[in-house]
């Protein structure tokens, strides 16, 4: 039986998502950021805030919220040439993959979770990705994880559970769950606080939130909360 669990958490619809799940499902739950350099550096206040809010406006939750942890991973800046780690425009590469992938992240992500989840008596590592509604990354794919979970089992002599709860369900799907899980007010939390925009634009507001709205991260998340309103009451 799963208590405790550790969320990947950047700050954005997804992993806020995330987190609203692993609280409703666990008695202990931690959050771990990560530093790389990204131009949407926003990201990393963002996270904070949306904490600083959950707490506040979910109490049935905020008593399992524990410890947040950012680790700073500057070096994985250094090897990538990434549009999200340069001043570079978004563009797809011949490799199909677009330039905003930064090779070796999520596995990056997942092994320092898996070695903080260690010291900190963690047993679940949450994570937002998904193989439905995204951009092709070869590190967001359900039999990636599943390799990760093997071994960083195997690796560390520790039985983990990489949890994905967004794996198989688009955008529209990520904000009625969102509502299941909090209802309005956490739909509205991730409206106002949550940042997804790679080019960090928190001046334009939209009905889905703060971005752009036009680089490929707000593009999904605009057809997402499309498909999202448009979905009938009670859904």
């Amino acid at each position: 039986m799963h208590t405790t669990a550790l969320v990947l958490f950047s700050g954005g619809q997804d992993s806020t998502t995330c987190l609203a799940q692993a609280l409703s499902k666990y008695e202990r739950v931690e959050t771990v950021g990560f530093d790389y350099g990204q131009r949407h550096s926003v990201e990393l206040q963002a996270r904070l805030v949306v904490l600083r809010e959950i707490r506040s406006q979910f109490p049935q939750w905020a008593h399992k919220l524990g410890e947040d942890h950012l680790l700073d991973l500057a070096v994985l800046g250094q090897v990538s040439e990434s549009s999200l780690t340069r001043d570079t425009a978004f563009r797809m590469e011949s490799s199909g993959l677009p330039n905003t992938f930064v090779p070796g992240r999520n596995l990056l992500f997942l092994t320092l979770a898996a070695a903080l989840a260690y010291r900190r008596d963690l047993q679940v590592l949450v994570t937002g990705v998904c193989e439905t509604d995204f951009s092709g990354y070869p590190d967001c794919r359900d039999d990636t994880m599943k390799a990760m979970q093997l071994a960083l089992s195997l690796g560390m002599d520790k039985r983990f559970l990489i949890e994905t709860p967004l794996m198989w369900i688009d955008k529209a799907a990520t904000w009625a769950l969102a509502e299941a899980l909090g209802g309005r007010p956490l739909v509205q939390l991730i409206i106002e606080h949550t940042h997804t925009c790679y080019l960090g634009d928190r001046t334009h507001r939209h009905a889905w939130g703060y971005g752009c709205g036009q680089c490929p991260a707000c593009e999904l998340r605009l057809r997402g909360y499309a498909g999202y309103a448009a979905a009938p009451a009670g859904r």
